[in-house]
């Protein structure tokens, strides 16, 4: 490769390094010459896989809510005025027509005399006006007095039994209300509720007494906005008391609120219970539900989801490299996430080592998976070899 112009040999010991030095930098500038550039080893990563497909969800649910009853009743007096006594307490039992308060009566009593004492004036009126017609239907039948006369009389009898039917209809109401001073329950039940007291002063209709009528009992829930469809459908579920968790009771799903609550964000939902001893009013319930979504659903594992920038989204395989897309999640179904949209069935999707990846990246998937793409296979076999 090179020629040495000069080279000088000396004899004897001394000259051994020099030719050491000489003949190693020969060998250098030799493998320097023939060299050539190191292949570049491309970076492809494991990951593990699944191929999306898309089924009818199994979807169970638990939700904690309180037993409630199915009717409730406010009760108020249908007249205004002073309570005076009050002859029930909060949990009592009542009948049907047990008196709960009463209003002074003193008012409505001095109304009701009045109201009877018109009756009695009007009813004066009309027996005198009904005898003065009498007399005057006599006198006509003699020429004594003229038609116009016994007409005037016999208006006159009309009217005063008109004020008669109005003097009777004013008195049976005011005996009405002289009755409407108790207040009476209307069903048989437990009282929940006071909401006035002896001496306050009320208005007709307003509430003072809170009934749950007996029997009739319903668990009330609130059923989270990624469950609401999935679960609307549903009518039988299982009851458990948190008092007694072992024993289930049968229910029915009897309405579900077609608005979200404005505190709470849930829908309302009420499950209606058979009548038993032990459940009482206002212990807490767990709702278990199991159904099937109605429709069918791609689902992948948790790990599969990558949030980039807040916004949930799969790696998805395509020719042994992987793209970001994003994906919206419809809703879990116990360790797995349901997708609504962004991907379909049929397409790969990582499912281990998500965090590692990049758009573009190729991957290698492990596992049983590797046998059913043979492409991807021969490029692992591949980069093995060179590796």
């Amino acid at each position: 490769m090179f020629a040495l112009k000069t080279l000088r040999l000396e004899t004897g010991a001394s000259a051994l390094p020099a030719l050491r030095l000489i003949a190693a930098a020969a060998l250098a500038l030799t493998l320097a010459a023939c060299s050539k550039p190191a292949v570049k080893v491309e970076d492809v990563r494991p990951v593990r896989a699944i191929v999306l497909s898309s089924s009818n969800v199994d979807v169970s649910a638990e939700l904690s809510g309180e037993v409630v009853p199915r009717v409730v009743s406010q009760l108020g007096f249908r007249v205004g005025g002073k309570i005076v006594a009050r002859k029930v307490d909060v949990g009592a039992t009542v009948k049907k027509g047990q008196v709960l308060m009463q209003l002074d009566p003193v008012d409505l009593q001095l109304s009701q005399a009045q109201a009877k004492a018109s009756l009695v004036s009007s009813e004066t009126s009309r027996d005198l006006a009904r005898a003065e017609l009498k007399r005057y239907q006599d006198l006509r039948e003699k020429n004594f007095v003229s038609q116009a006369v016994l007409d005037g009389k016999d208006a006159t009898y009309k009217a005063a039994q008109a004020n008669v039917e109005a003097a009777q209809a004013l008195y049976r109401g005011q005996a009405n209300q002289s009755g409407y001073a108790s207040l009476l329950a209307d069903v048989d039940g437990v009282v929940t509720r006071i909401e006035a007291e002896v001496g306050q002063v009320v208005a007709p209709g307003a509430p003072v007494v809170q009934v749950a009528r007996s029997g009739e009992k319903e668990v009330v829930i609130g059923i989270p906005e990624d469950k609401v469809e999935t679960l609307r459908g549903v009518k039988d579920v299982v009851v458990r008391l948190w008092a007694d968790p072992k024993q289930g009771l049968p229910g029915k799903i009897r309405e579900v609120s077609p608005v979200a609550d404005a505190a709470t964000r849930t829908y309302i939902a009420k499950v209606s219970i058979p009548d038993a001893p032990h459940v009482r009013l206002g212990m807490t319930a767990v709702v278990q539900f199991a159904s099937q979504t109605a429709t069918p659903q791609i689902k992948v594992p948790l790990t599969a989801l990558f949030n980039e920038k807040s916004q949930s989204s799969v790696w998805v395989v395509e020719n042994g490299a992987v793209k970001l897309v994003p994906v919206t999640v419809g809703g879990v179904a116990g360790n797995e996430l349901l997708l609504a949209s962004g991907v379909k069935a049929g397409q790969t999707v990582v499912t281990a080592g998500v965090n590692l990846l990049k758009p573009g990246q190729k991957v290698t998937i492990l596992g049983a998976e590797l046998a059913s793409k043979p492409d991807v296979a021969a490029a692992a076999v591949t980069v093995g070899a060179a590796k």
